[in-house]
């Protein structure tokens, strides 16, 4: 596999998919997007930026669609001092998740982190991706299957050691889940391109495109946690897991919340 990161800096950039209506979750009179959604008290969307802000990340990029100028002005006051927010639109929302990762190409710096915005996850996952070996996509993965709360709704991948050779939530032979976490170089762009049909293509479709030439690689979190918030059962499922954590000392969830008390306290 070619190392095409093993010569760059960490990444200091993020790119945060949150461009949907979240329908299936019900936020409508509870939040304007799942992003904002509370958990622990406090919006699903400050987990992320703080294990970000941990993880050395100084620029975020938030890819957003419908009520993009009122999701703006919530999630501004919650980003850390250090950090910028840069807010894309994607003016085609409606499209699939693909076409949302398209409309950062150009904004930001590779190589950078790639999240979903209805995702809770451990700062140590992020911290896993830039210890792994280098590679054109790294991909989160939990083989610990029996644990997934929704199983038939995760995105399943199957692995050759630590290279992805297929992913796709109907897959029948599986050894992982996707996290919907990703360490990404500017080659993501190119293979979304060539995936698209009619304009439209999911980010699965370019992965899939990229592991088929061996440049999609792997990375096993272990004992890290990490949950979808994409219904009113996967909330309470976090809710229950943040409330567990929080009554825990290390690197969880409870650390990122005490790191942001403190600096509201600073």
């Amino acid at each position: 596999m070619n190392d095409s990161r093993a010569q760059e800096a960490p990444p200091t950039e993020a790119v945060i998919l949150m461009a949907g209506i979240g329908s299936r979750l019900g936020t409508a009179g509870r939040a304007l997007a799942k992003p904002l959604v509370s958990i622990a008290e406090r919006p699903l969307i400050s987990y992320t930026f703080d294990a970000f802000e941990r993880a050395g990340v100084t620029t975020v990029h938030t890819v957003m669609g419908a009520n993009s100028d009122r999701l703006i002005d919530r999630i501004e006051p919650l980003l850390p001092t250090r950090m910028q927010l840069n807010s894309i639109v994607n003016q085609q929302w409606q499209k699939q998740n693909g076409v949302s990762v398209l409309a950062a190409s150009g904004h930001v710096k590779p190589p950078f982190f790639l999240v979903m915005g209805d995702h809770l996850f451990d700062y140590a996952i992020l911290d896993m991706l830039q210890r792994a070996t280098a590679a054109p996509l790294s991909l989160a993965i939990d083989r610990k299957i029996d644990s997934i709360f929704d199983l038939d709704d995760a995105m399943k991948v199957r692995t050759d050691g630590d290279h992805i050779v297929a992913i796709a939530k109907d897959l029948d032979d599986y050894d992982a889940i996707d996290t919907g976490v990703f360490l990404c170089s500017a080659e993501i762009f190119s293979y979304l391109r060539r995936a698209q049909r009619d304009g439209d293509c999911s980010l699965a479709d370019g992965v899939r495109l990229m592991a088929s030439e061996r440049k999609a690689r792997a990375v096993d979190i272990a004992d890290a946690w990490w949950q979808d918030v994409d219904t009113p059962e996967m909330l309470a499922r976090a809710e229950q897991e943040s409330a567990r954590l929080l009554r825990q000392s290390g690197s969880g969830l409870a650390a990122e919340r005490v790191a942001g008390k403190e600096r509201a306290d600073a």
